[in-house]
């Protein structure tokens, strides 16, 4: 049995992928990055919203645990990290049977 601090952190980790897959702009861009690394403006392109439209989704989607930003020079490129989408599928399976 895990202590209870630690089942409240993941159960707060799991509310967070939750929250940031809800959104179909975020689903779209993690399924972007999916492919590769890309900067703000190659994940903007695809989208009718702006470059700080954008830069909020990847904030709630770095929040999650999703997403993460490296520094290249002058590039900052954004990358997937399924991670929490494991968890949050591994929750998920428990539920499959129903």
């Amino acid at each position: 049995m895990q202590p209870k601090g630690y089942r409240r952190k993941a159960a707060t980790r799991l509310n967070a992928t939750f929250a940031a897959l809800a959104n179909p702009t975020r689903r779209a861009i993690l399924a972007r990055l999916a492919s590769g690394e890309a900067s703000v403006t190659e994940l903007a392109e695809p989208f009718a919203m702006s470059q700080p439209a954008i830069s909020k989704h990847l904030k709630v989607l770095e929040r999650a645990g999703l997403v993460a930003r490296s520094r290249r020079a002058q590039r900052r490129p954004c990358r997937l990290i399924a991670a929490p989408l494991g968890e949050a599928s591994g929750w998920l399976e428990a539920y499959r049977q129903f």
